[in-house]
């Protein structure tokens, strides 16, 4: 076996001031590696080389890179979600904003005045005087339509000819019977033109009728079915029941009322145009014992 000798001790000393210490220990080191390359043939048993640890290495960067990228996720997020844009943030007023109604009004458009007929009632007063105005209106309608039931009941119980009445009540020129207009055109007669229970008396609107014949007062009406303004009078005369109509009188001009006495010759009310009529003129009947008779033939007999 070959005698190991240090190498080192064979350098020549060199002063410390003149190389530093690892200096020297590099100087060592490349000095003695030929030394073991040389000496490695006469060891007897290679040594048992060390075997390294290949787990704890990938283990760790394992662990390393789970903490890079927690501290990456950790900074990221918050940063990112304050870099969102501000348009893509909406508060609840604009995410309601496209169900929103909106008003468009045009440029042409003009102010206009509110007139008070295109309005309604608003206050108490005027809500319960259009009331009383409707209920007014209602009774005059229930008034018309029971005065239309009495003349077709009237119409169907009258005869068709009056040739067996009597028509000559009174002396001539005794007064008891007047011509309710003292001055007339003859028109239509009884039963002229179909249904019409009486005779037309032509007259200017406003000329003065009067009373046929003393009697009570029955019916005295601003509107009485389609006599229009209208007034009877029921009398006994000669024994006799008769009842006299005065029909399409002038509105507002009746100066007698239902239960008032009248006589014979009495301002009663005015001509007119009133009710079912197309002219000015007077509608007068007669009806004796509750029958229709020809009311101008009985005024030519009895009126003077």
């Amino acid at each position: 076996m070959a005698e190991h000798t240090d190498p080192v001790e064979g350098l020549p000393e060199v002063p410390s001031t003149g190389l530093t210490r690892r200096a020297r220990a590099t100087a060592a080191r490349s000095t003695a590696a030929p030394s073991r390359e040389r000496r490695a043939p006469a060891t007897s048993a290679p040594a048992s080389p060390r075997t390294p640890r290949r787990g704890a290495k990938p283990l760790r960067s394992a662990v390393i890179l789970s903490m890079v990228a927690g501290l990456v996720a950790t900074v990221a997020i918050p940063a990112y979600a304050a870099s969102l844009p501000s348009a893509e943030t909406m508060t609840l007023q604009q995410m309601s904003a496209p169900d929103n109604q909106s008003l468009v009004v045009a440029s042409d458009v003009s102010a206009q005045t509110l007139d008070r007929s295109s309005y309604s009632a608003t206050t108490a007063e005027e809500i319960q005087k259009k009331k009383d105005q409707e209920a007014a209106a209602a009774a005059a309608a229930e008034r018309a339509r029971e005065a239309a039931e009495r003349a077709a009941q009237a119409a169907t119980s009258a005869p068709t000819s009056v040739s067996s009445v009597d028509l000559n009540m009174t002396a001539p020129g005794s007064g008891e019977v007047r011509w309710p207009l003292s001055n007339y055109t003859l028109g239509r007669g009884l039963w002229d033109s179909g249904y019409h229970q009486g005779v037309d008396l032509l007259a200017p609107g406003g000329q003065p009728i009067f009373a046929a014949a003393a009697g009570v007062v029955r019916v005295s009406q601003e509107s009485y079915g389609g006599y229009g303004v209208a007034v009877t009078i029921d009398h006994v005369i000669n024994g006799q029941r008769v009842s006299t109509l005065y029909g399409h009188m002038t509105y507002g001009s009746r100066v007698v009322q239902s239960g008032q006495t009248v006589s014979a010759g009495q301002l009663i009310g005015l001509v007119g145009s009133t009710g079912s009529s197309t002219a000015n003129h007077l509608h007068f009947e007669v009806h004796i014992n509750g029958s229709v008779v020809d009311p101008y033939a009985w005024l030519q007999q009895n009126a003077s």
